[in-house]
């Protein structure tokens, strides 16, 4: 199956460009919501930083890679530094930050939901585990960006734009194609699956339901 692949691309080449691109927009997500908090030079880049790296420290310790990839490649740490440093240069002319903050926060969700879902199937975890790790692969730099930022997770209450939902359901797709394409084929599934997810949220076509007890 790896002739599907263009020549140029290895497999190990195209799963670190996947996880590079990863970081890279996690890390604009963090930085420009502290942009838009009006952070400093040094809480933006911290922000983006921690946004962008946590949730891949997340999935390598759930899949017994340690110390985490961040640290043991440190292509993952400039591309984290390159995206805050973008952020805080020209967050400005984004026009509208909300946006902004939400296509690369969804693209980061996407990235590392596929690449979490994968590294638990290559540590030999079941199918619950493998989607369990996915998504709080993807979900973690999220958390980590709104508590630092003093803002409630957006994965709490965000019932109208699946997120924690879609992460899940991005790293079934991982584990489901798995078995039939290579292991990058598999997580551009997932990407896909996530991103046309949250797209169909984002439109009002499908959210999830709220149960409200009684007052009093």
């Amino acid at each position: 199956m790896h002739e599907l692949l263009p020549p140029e691309i290895t497999l190990q080449a195209g799963l670190h460009w996947l996880d590079l691109i990863g970081v890279l927009a996690f890390a604009l997500s963090g930085a420009l919501l502290g942009v838009r908090k009006r952070f400093d030079l040094f809480g933006v880049l911290v922000l983006g930083c921690v946004t962008a790296v946590g949730g891949g420290a997340i999935r390598d310790t759930l899949t017994g890679q340690t110390p985490p990839l961040f640290l043991r490649d440190e292509s993952y740490l400039y591309a984290a530094l390159l995206g805050s440093v973008l952020a805080f240069g020209f967050g400005e002319r984004l026009a509208r930050f909300e946006r902004a903050i939400s296509l690369f926060d969804s693209a980061g969700l996407a990235l590392f939901a596929a690449s979490g879902a994968l590294g638990a199937i290559n540590f030999g975890l079941g199918p619950l585990g493998v989607v369990f790790t996915g998504a709080i692969s993807g979900v973690g730099g999220g958390i980590i960006r709104d508590l630092i930022a003093n803002e409630v997770p957006e994965v709490m209450y965000r019932r109208d734009q699946l997120y924690a939902t879609a992460a899940a359901a991005g790293a079934f797709a991982v584990l489901a194609l798995h078995p039939y394409v290579t292991p990058f084929q598999s997580q551009l599934g997932g990407v896909l699956t996530v991103i046309a997810l949250r797209w169909i949220s984002h439109r009002g076509w499908v959210r999830l339901p709220v149960r409200r007890l009684p007052e009093g």
